[in-house]
């Protein structure tokens, strides 16, 4: 607890889930936590040897931030946080929140259990400002591990995408998934959407998913 049950470490691991980031690329996902408060974390998290710390000679100057692999064996500790999360921590968000959508696929080297499948699937939420493209995640099952990267795939095995509306909707606890389109190999996406979901984690999962 001395290393993670602080309120932002487990939250850092989430969001260098998908690659390493600038500290300013953390602050922009992690709303809430204060310059001094991250800087603090992430130099902790360095001499604890879950961070790795790259500098480069550029200018200006570029930092970059990335999980050992003693932190990414947090993931299926933050997996089932989130479980528990969709069974009992479920409600409409406040007029202040907003649902941050790349915090759930973030999540998916955890959630997701690859159990032999093998593929791409790419995660796309379409229609969010004009003129700008989809953000869209690729979500790869090999080796009996899942891996998220921030960025679509080239040639996706299989595509989901619906716009945010969509995509929250599948997340609620009704579980609604029409508002999302797939493509490709239908199997391995709802086997995508299934963990993203914890759609195979018993009835209470079932109930509930946020």
């Amino acid at each position: 607890m001395d290393l993670v049950g602080d309120k932002w470490t487990l939250l850092i691991v989430r969001d260098l889930a998908a690659g390493p980031r600038r500290f300013v690329e953390l602050q922009r996902v992690l709303p809430g936590i204060s310059t001094e408060q991250l800087r603090s974390r992430l130099n902790r998290m360095v001499a604890d040897g879950m961070l790795t710390r790259q500098r480069y000679r550029e200018v200006p100057p570029r930092v970059d931030y990335e999980l050992t692999p003693r932190a990414r064996e947090l993931m299926p500790v933050l997996a089932e946080l989130a479980r528990w999360g969709y069974e009992w921590a479920w409600s409409s968000p406040r007029g202040s929140e907003t649902i941050d959508l790349g915090a759930i696929f973030r999540l998916a080297p955890g959630l997701v259990q690859t159990s032999g499948a093998a593929g791409t699937v790419e995660l796309a939420i379409t229609g969010d400002k004009d003129g700008e493209s989809a953000p869209a995640y690729t979500l790869t099952l090999a080796n009996g591990h899942a891996t998220i990267e921030e960025h679509g795939a080239e040639r996706p095995d299989a595509r989901i995408s619906g716009d945010r509306s969509a995509w929250i909707g599948a997340f609620s606890p009704d579980r609604d998934r029409n508002g999302l389109s797939v493509t490709g190999d239908a199997e391995l996406a709802h086997r995508a959407l299934d963990g993203l979901m914890c759609a195979s984690n018993g009835a209470g999962a079932q109930r509930a998913v946020a």
